[in-house]
């Protein structure tokens, strides 16, 4: 006699459900606090593709922890917590109690991390942090090459803890300099595990695909609740408490300045701040979605590398519709309303900076 699973994909009822949550999940756009113009809808309906296709990716394809593969998991067009535009974002399915080898060459890039996480954003939208490695740290060959093996017993070399929670591995490769720098080249395998996976099973498919539509939900539901607590402060970057970030899995090494901007037309923000002494940081513009603006076409981040900053060695963002002439203008791209980051990443200090809305014709 079929299982409940078994008798939900020969019945299709599998798919049903499926579809059904991400219908769930499309209520996010109508939230009252979400931006109801054309612009930001349709953005938000794309968004919700671009996860869709992601995590359909990642929890069908990509779901065995005994064959894990390191892939892009933030993109051009893939986006999601204020994605990185610095950023090549690598992740992998793995298993807390399994252990791994990961292999590859370092290269240029500017700044490294790896981390294990605990991946529950489709459960309660967490994403704790299991374990970390930070570039700084790592052991390299003279030839560049690197090893590091991932296991919750620790091993000499470069080590990456695991807990038996683990479920995620999250490589973080930043550019400083996109025109010089290459980033490092990785590979994974599950140290004595199976040649080859199992036929595709169908308790395994309802479950994955279950796992599929509720991390569409989580992931939107979360980012969209992020960016309804910076509205509480529009047009700042306070410092909003770094234990809810690092909760949602961010970098350890990283202090995050989150906000929420709204402009009109003829208006600007400005931002004014000290630069810690730090191996990188960046500041973005994303939608109110969270996704970062269109990098490969318009101006909507800088970094440590690209960023002019004044004769006194501080900086002035300048976030307008239109180059106001002086700071570091961030075009909006057509955009009214969002949100934004400043990283300060492997600072001792962390500099908080002052903002203003101003007229453009001032």
């Amino acid at each position: 006699m079929p299982s409940q699973s078994e008798e939900n994909v020969l019945s299709g009822k599998a798919w049903t459900d499926f579809c059904r949550m991400l219908e769930q999940a499309g209520h996010i756009l109508l939230r009252e606090t979400a931006p109801s113009t054309l612009l930001d809808r349709a953005e938000g309906i794309r968004y919700l593709s671009r996860l869709t296709r992601a995590m359909l990716e990642s929890s069908i394809d990509f779901s065995n922890p005994d064959f894990p593969e390191l892939r892009r998991i933030a993109s051009e067009t893939v986006k999601m917590g204020a994605d990185n535009p610095d950023n090549v974002y690598l992740s992998a399915t793995i298993a807390g109690d399994r252990e791994y080898r990961i292999t590859g060459q370092r290269g240029t890039i500017s700044y490294f991390s790896i981390g294990s996480k605990a991946n529950r954003y489709g459960i309660d939208g967490t994403m704790p942090s299991t374990g970390e490695l930070a570039g700084e740290d790592m052991e390299i060959g003279p030839d560049g090459s690197v090893e590091i093996i991932c296991s919750a017993t620790k091993r000499p070399g470069n080590w990456l803890p695991l807990a038996s929670d683990s479920s995620l591995l999250v490589v973080r490769q930043s550019y400083l300099d996109r025109t010089t720098e290459v980033p490092g080249t990785y590979r994974i395998e599950c140290i004595g595990g199976p040649k080859a996976p199992p036929v595709l099973q169908a308790a395994t498919l309802d479950e994955n695909l279950r796992k599929a539509s509720m991390g569409v939900l989580g992931t939107a539901l979360i980012f969209a609740q992020w960016s309804e607590h910076f509205m509480s402060r529009p047009n700042e970057l306070p410092d909003f408490g770094q234990e809810m970030f690092q909760k949602a899995g961010g970098d350890p090494e990283i202090f995050y300045l989150h906000g929420y901007w709204k402009l009109g037309p003829d208006e600007a923000w400005v931002i004014e701040t000290e630069v810690p002494d730090c191996p990188y940081w960046n500041f973005q513009l994303s939608n109110w979605w969270m996704e970062s603006l269109d990098y490969r076409y318009h101006n909507i981040w800088i970094n440590k590398h690209t960023a002019k900053l004044n004769k006194d060695g501080t900086l002035t963002i300048v976030v307008a519709a239109r180059d106001p002439g002086y700071g570091n203008w961030i075009d909006t791209v057509g955009h009214t309303s969002g949100t934004a980051l400043l990283r300060w990443a492997g600072a001792k200090t962390h500099p908080l900076p002052r903002t203003k809305v101003v007229k453009l014709i001032d």
